[in-house]
């Protein structure tokens, strides 16, 4: 799988100083998605057609994230 070389923050960054925010990168074949403070950490992946339903999970979620 290939790095991706530009990152989207997330319009929600939350937080009064915008430091609880992911980034979106979109690889062709997947979908990949890092925490911007600790951008050389893990990096999670989804196939497209996963990613919506991830997100609409998190949205519908009874806890805060």
């Amino acid at each position: 799988m290939s790095i991706p070389d530009t990152w989207k923050k997330s319009s929600f960054s939350g937080g009064g100083q915008g430091d609880a925010c992911v980034e979106v990168a979109d690889l062709n074949a997947h979908i990949a998605i890092r925490d911007s403070k600790a951008p050389a950490r893990a990096t999670l992946t989804f196939p497209p057609v996963a990613f919506t339903p991830f997100i609409e999970a998190l949205k519908t979620a009874d806890h805060p994230l």
